[in-house]
């Protein structure tokens, strides 16, 4: 019997253990680096919508604001998960947050169009690479019962960071024509949080492990058992260091996601990922840019978003239910259909009940596919691939994220909110038949072995 498959082993251990007090400290840890994110990302769609009144924009200008984040997302994600998977979780998932804090807090002092472009870019660097290094960490440490539950409550502190946004940006944002800045400014927090996220939060036991790293993956277990009050065996097997899983470099981890063993995973991912990201990014980042261009005043298309914001986070509560009850891939279908329909009511609405109504229902519905998106994503792939393959689906949707706000002026442009809202539905669709074909590994242990072939890649 392998040390990975002793009853007695670290990993064994650790999956065995409850939700403890070590668990709900690393989730609220990663969860508030998660909600200061979305913060960030939130509070660039009231920015928009103040610049194109005072600094009297373009559509394209606004669209390049929006979109340069977003190619930093792509690359940072790539980024990301590779070095991930190299250095560790925490280290990245740290310096991440220093990055985009840094940038974002530097945003506020811009002076010119192109400035702006340039730091929003240096902003998603650290938020790209940040979100699927997070779910990772924490899917590595969650038990395996309640493994998709944790990921979609992880994910729910989006909901939070971007309530924060809709309060800031209903507030702050109109309070005076230099408002943004003082927004953007309040988006520097993470820089500060990046110290305690460094030193507070455990690296991951799997990555420990494939680094044959074994007496510091024992002292992580146990510090989790005692946590759980139980007792550490007398002869675990840790005591025999675990032979380092094989190291790929960087062309060889990205190639073994379409080796024969996940290669219509990865597909069918990557598929979801774009679709799901054009579909919420068009929609949420122009939100009250939209809402302002069909007649309501700047403060009312700020207090209406902020209604539709709310809508998130029962959203997850229910998704977080359901990916245990019904599987990852059933309830990510069953979200983005209802994503799907609530675009095009959307679309459709013309009184003020009607646009709140149906903006509330676009919003549950789509950021609870978000959460079982995150749950099901890290579970595809064995260790030494997790982070990549997060990382690199998470990439693959940011240039979907870069074309989005391109496409908005666009679209609404020949044939307005109609038109704009029914292409969304459309990718709404595409990505829930592609979510039916991922892997529900509902329950089961995480795969760590990396098998002797893909290392041959």
């Amino acid at each position: 019997m392998s040390e990975t498959e002793s009853p007695n082993s670290r990993l064994s251990r650790l999956d065995a253990l409850p939700f403890t007090r070590e668990h709900r400290k690393l989730l609220v840890g990663s969860g508030m680096g998660w909600a200061l994110d979305a913060m960030d990302v939130g509070l660039i769609s009231f920015v928009l919508a103040q610049l194109a009144v005072t600094w009297s924009l373009t559509g394209t200008e606004l669209s390049w604001i929006a979109s340069s984040g977003f190619i930093g997302m792509a690359i940072g994600a790539s980024l990301g998960g590779l070095l991930a998977d190299r250095f560790g979780r925490r280290q990245v998932f740290a310096v991440t947050l220093l990055i985009f804090g840094i940038a974002t807090g530097a945003s506020a002092l811009a002076w010119s169009v192109g400035v702006l472009i340039a730091l929003r870019f240096l902003v998603g660097l650290g938020l790209g690479a940040e979100l699927p290094v997070a779910s990772t960490l924490v899917s590595e440490f969650a038990p395996p019962r309640i493994r998709g539950r944790v990921i979609v409550l992880l994910e729910a502190f989006w909901a939070v960071g971007w309530t924060l946004a809709a309060v800031i940006g209903f507030v702050v944002v109109p309070a005076s024509a230099e408002g943004w800045r003082w927004a953007l400014a309040i988006g520097a927090v993470p820089a500060l949080y990046a110290a305690f996220v460094r030193f507070g939060l455990p690296e991951s036991v799997r990555f420990l492990e494939s680094r044959g790293r074994a007496a510091e993956a024992e002292r992580t277990v146990r510090r989790f058992e005692r946590s759980a009050g139980v007792q550490a065996p007398e002869q675990p097997a840790a005591i025999v260091d675990v032979p380092a899983q094989p190291r790929l470099d960087a062309g060889r981890q990205v190639a073994a996601l379409w080796a024969r063993p996940h290669r219509v995973q990865t597909a069918a991912l990557w598929l979801v990922w774009f679709c799901v990201n054009f579909a919420y990014y068009g929609a949420f980042v122009w939100l009250p840019t939209i809402l302002v261009a069909s007649g309501f005043s700047l403060v009312r298309s700020f207090g209406y978003t902020l209604i539709i914001t709310l809508a998130q986070l029962p959203g997850y509560l229910v998704a977080a239910w359901l990916v245990e009850k019904w599987g990852r891939n059933k309830t990510l279908a069953v979200f983005l259909t209802g994503s799907a329909v609530s675009a095009v009511l959307f679309g459709l609405a013309g009184a003020e009940w009607q646009v709140i109504g149906a903006g509330m229902l676009l919003s549950f519905f789509n950021l609870g596919a978000w959460g079982a998106l995150y749950a099901v994503t890290p579970e595809l792939y064995p260790t030494a691939l997790r982070g990549t393959g997060s990382g690199w689906a998470a990439g693959v949707g940011r240039i979907a994220s870069i074309l989005a706000p391109l496409a908005v002026p666009m679209l609404t442009g020949v044939g307005g909110n109609v038109l704009l809202f029914s292409v969304f539905a459309v990718f709404f669709l595409v990505a829930a038949g592609a979510a039916l074909t991922l892997a529900d590994k509902r329950g089961k242990s995480l795969d760590d072995v990396v098998p002797p072939e893909l290392a041959r890649v």
